[in-house]
């Protein structure tokens, strides 16, 4: 069961000095630290705006006085955020809960609590199948964690929790980098998508409060902050904001200290002439993360897109045009009810043509309550599983060949682990790499890592694997 999305507690060391009254660092429990003296286990699932929900969770239970165990056998508590995205989202959830229940039936002590989009969406089948579940709060209340815990009742959120650049939190990524949420929910309608469902409509955060943040966590020596959102090129539409998010990120540029500033998923219609004007900047990450979802015209449009393949090379050529060091990342969904086998077609010659830096696919879910869902599943799993191969296959090749560019080539990269010689091999990211999705760049040790890492350092490139590179450090 991991902790925190998968990261073993040791894995997130702490950095001296650097915390504050609403933020602090994941640290190993040496056993109760004050306050009631009870411990606690969260595993957390899905994505990174979901991490972002967990560390808010333990930001209240720290303040409260709660120790963090990196397993679940010893900790008083089992907390899980769950997924509820997709299937196999759906399915891991589920694991989860049983695992979760097998303790508390070998101890009855101990208190489990399941929150985050899974529960959200089912809680209240949920509730009969696993009665040794003790407390069920969804993602309206995660800021209520420490109620819910010790029995105390509380007023249920009508919305979905939104944190603050005062909302406690205790960050669990390495000491160089950190996510900042900007907003909750979508108001977009894509027909295969559940996130409307379960998490309401699109909330930007005020940008006064983002920018808080974002200087709370420059001060802390924090280098890299990743903007993160269902949507973040829609960030101020809802408030009737036009170029929100440029006007979000003109801000963070001033912010001192912070060497990086990445956003993270922006959709096709929105990627402004404004927008790719700002990412010229030295401190914005010329990286692009733009789920096109498909390439076929009519796939698209059953799936309530708005764009097309040749519309989507066309913005590409444009993108590279005006940023030619740009890193391009997309998403794909394959096994959709229309589509067959001239569609994929289009979407392979798509991949292709595009060259993209990153990729990931998904196989087709349907999702109960979507507009999609009428559409039965009539691609079977097994032509699924054999067209996402297909496309993978398509782009390792395109990947090996896109990392061969850097070789003996002296590039930035911002390391994991700077402040431990706990973890080795040391490893790092450059500019065109985004955390935990891309891939990394591995230090070779030599004479210049003997010493403590920086959290950015010049490296020289000196192999290319498919999606990885390995470098040395250069003085």
């Amino acid at each position: 069961m991991p902790l925190l999305s998968g990261r073993a507690e040791s894995e997130c060391p702490e950095k001296e000095n650097q915390a504050s009254n609403t933020m602090d660092r994941h640290q190993d429990s040496g056993g109760p630290r004050g306050g009631r003296g009870k411990t606690v286990s969260l595993a957390t699932f899905g994505c990174a705006k979901n991490l972002v929900d967990s560390e808010v969770m333990l930001g209240y239970l720290r303040r409260a006085g709660y120790s963090v165990l990196p397993v679940p056998d010893r900790a008083d508590v089992i907390i899980l955020n769950t997924c509820g995205f997709i299937g196999l989202a759906k399915e891991e959830a589920a694991q989860a809960l049983k695992e979760a229940a097998a303790h508390k039936r070998r101890d009855n002590s101990k208190t489990i609590i399941a929150t985050g989009c899974y529960v959200e969406r089912f809680g209240e089948g949920l509730r009969s199948e696993y009665p040794e579940v003790d407390v069920w709060l969804g993602v309206k209340d995660f800021d209520k964690i420490v109620q819910a815990i010790e029995g105390r009742s509380f007023r249920r959120g009508k919305e979905t929790f939104l944190c603050s650049h005062k909302t406690p939190r205790l960050i669990s990524t390495p000491p160089s980098w950190a996510y900042v949420k900007i907003s909750e929910g979508c108001s977009h309608e894509c027909a295969f998508c559940a996130i409307p469902l379960i998490k309401g409509p699109y909330r930007s955060r005020p940008l006064s409060s983002i920018v808080a943040e974002a200087r709370e966590l420059g001060r802390r020596g924090i280098k890299e902050i990743n903007l993160i959102s269902q949507d973040t090129t829609y960030f101020g539409h809802d408030k009737g904001i036009n170029n929100g998010l440029v006007r979000l990120l003109r801000r963070l540029i001033d912010v001192p200290g912070l060497s990086w500033i990445r956003f993270l998923y922006g959709y096709p219609e929105e990627i402004t002439d404004d927008l790719l004007e700002i990412m010229a900047d030295k401190k914005i990450c010329a990286y692009l993360d733009i789920p096109f979802q498909h390439a076929d015209s009519r796939v698209l449009r059953a799936m309530r897109r708005s764009t097309d393949g040749k519309r989507g090379l066309a913005l590409i050529e444009k993108i590279r045009k005006r940023l030619p060091d740009v890193a391009l990342r997309t998403s794909l969904i394959v096994g959709f009810p229309s589509e067959g086998r001239k569609e994929f077609e289009t979407l392979k010659a798509f991949v292709r043509t595009a060259r993209f830096d990153h990729l990931g696919v998904f196989t087709y879910s349907p999702e109960d309550g979507t507009n999609s869902f009428r559409l039965g599943n009539p691609v079977s799993e097994q032509d699924k599983a054999s067209r996402q191969e297909e496309i993978m296959w398509i782009q390792a090749g395109i990947s090996a060949e896109n990392n061969k560019k850097y070789l003996k080539r002296r590039i930035e990269v911002l390391i994991d682990n700077p402040f431990t010689h706990r973890q080795k091999p040391f490893s790092g990211r450059a500019r065109f790499q985004a955390p935990e999705v891309d891939g990394v760049v591995y230090i070779q040790e030599n004479r210049h890592t003997s010493h403590e890492l920086r959290p950015l350092e010049t490296v020289e490139i000196v192999a290319a694997d498919v999606y990885d590179l390995h470098g040395k450090i250069v003085p």
